[in-house]
């Protein structure tokens, strides 16, 4: 929880502009004082009996999401909890029929463009096509200035973490700086996309929480 006023002012102003510059884009966005707004919010967006994807994102787990979901009459789609290497495939190519998809992002500008990096890119392809509705949950952190801060974010600041927590040999893991390493089965920075512009009316939904969440 950020506990400075001040910083907490300054951030609902960034996420008020970045509302805007999502609006342009044919996305909306929402504002969320706290994780317990955000999730509220959520779940009045997905109707229960409805059909949820997940990519990998520490935002959702420190939330929770998943959590009230199972509790709830939601058919959930996991990957990352299946431990069968088949069943894994299996899982993620549901999510390409789901109701909707939840994620976060690993930056967001203030224009409203949305930044994601993916390493097999079956978080990123649900994004781009499948679902029904994509619904983002995304953190004050998260804020870039612009594209280019974005890009810097996402190599500084969440591959490092990431590779880390997933146990993988690369650079970042060892000295905190992207080496712009291709080493096959640890490389997880092998796709990088850019969300400018959503064409499919009411599909793609941003939550943007005062808080600090994920990396």
């Amino acid at each position: 929880m950020i506990k400075n006023e001040n910083m907490r002012k300054a951030n609902k102003i960034r996420i008020e502009t970045v509302i805007k510059g999502l609006e342009k884009r044919g996305i909306k966005g929402y504002y969320a004082e706290d994780g317990e707004e955000a999730l509220r919010m959520l779940l009045e967006m997905m109707p229960e009996g409805s059909s949820v994807g997940r990519g990998g994102s520490m935002t959702l787990n420190e939330l929770g999401v998943f959590e009230e979901l199972h509790k709830r009459n939601y058919t959930c789609y996991e990957p990352h909890s299946e431990k069968d290497p088949d069943r894994i495939i299996e899982v993620r190519r549901a999510i390409f029929s789901a109701d909707f998809m939840l994620t976060s992002a690993n930056a967001i500008t203030l224009d409203g463009e949305i930044i994601n990096i993916d390493g097999t890119g079956n978080r990123l392809a649900p994004i781009i096509y499948g679902p029904d509705k994509v619904i983002f949950i995304v953190g004050a952190n998260k804020i870039a200035a612009d594209v280019h801060d974005a890009y810097k974010r996402v190599r500084c600041d969440a591959c490092p973490p990431n590779c880390v927590r997933l146990g993988k040999k690369t650079p970042c893991a060892i000295t905190g700086k992207c080496g712009d390493c291709m080493s096959p089965g640890n490389t997880v920075c092998c796709n990088l996309n850019t969300t400018r512009y959503n064409s499919i009316p009411d599909r793609m939904h941003v939550i943007l929480i005062n808080d600090n969440l994920g990396f």
